[in-house]
């Protein structure tokens, strides 16, 4: 749930030291402040309007406090993307690395059955393994709608939580509403 403690708007906040926008999550048991780094944004706009980038994968940082771009490219190789999300990693708390969540921006293209022409549509993933540790799972389930908020333009959401919810015929079909060829 967030919560507006003082700021411009019902889900930002601008922490008094730097002027960037804080998004605060509340679960049972803590307050947890989330910053979005601007470079979040600005590649998503860069992935919205000039079309060059495909996808983009943002984590949180090491500190837990922002989230950040992890990587983006302009490849529109969906195996390769699929294979990023599933062999991403956390920490676990014994400073062990085990698999870890991920939120990431997927510009998807398809053909409509019909032949009425392609559709592009700008989908939003939550990739959060079942075997990812639960810390991890509540944070980034905690903090994905400020992340969407920040995100003007996204057509479609997508909780992937085992490989076989990241595979492209998956995909498209939820994308696509089942329109797609």
């Amino acid at each position: 749930m967030f919560k507006l403690v003082k700021g411009v708007s019902p889900h930002k906040e601008y922490s008094h030291n730097n002027a960037q926008p804080v998004y605060q999550s509340q679960t049972l048991v803590e307050m947890r402040r989330v910053t979005i780094v601007d470079e979040c944004i600005e590649k998503f706009n860069e992935l919205k309007l000039n079309k060059k980038i495909k996808y983009i994968i943002y984590k949180l940082s090491d500190d837990d406090k922002q989230i950040v771009v992890e990587t983006t490219s302009e490849d529109n190789d969906w195996e390769a993307f699929r294979q990023l999300l599933i062999n991403a990693t956390s920490k676990k708390n014994n400073d062990a690395v085990g698999p870890g969540p991920r939120y990431a921006v997927f510009d998807v293209n398809y053909e409509l059955t019909s032949g009425e022409g392609s559709r592009s549509k700008i989908t939003f993933i939550a990739w959060s393994p079942d075997d990812a540790p639960i810390k991890y799972k509540m944070l980034y389930a905690s903090s994905k709608e400020a992340l969407k908020r920040c995100l003007t333009g996204i057509a479609a959401e997508i909780q992937a939580n085992d490989s076989d919810d990241l595979e492209y015929s998956v995909i498209i079909k939820i994308v696509s509403k089942g329109a797609a060829a």
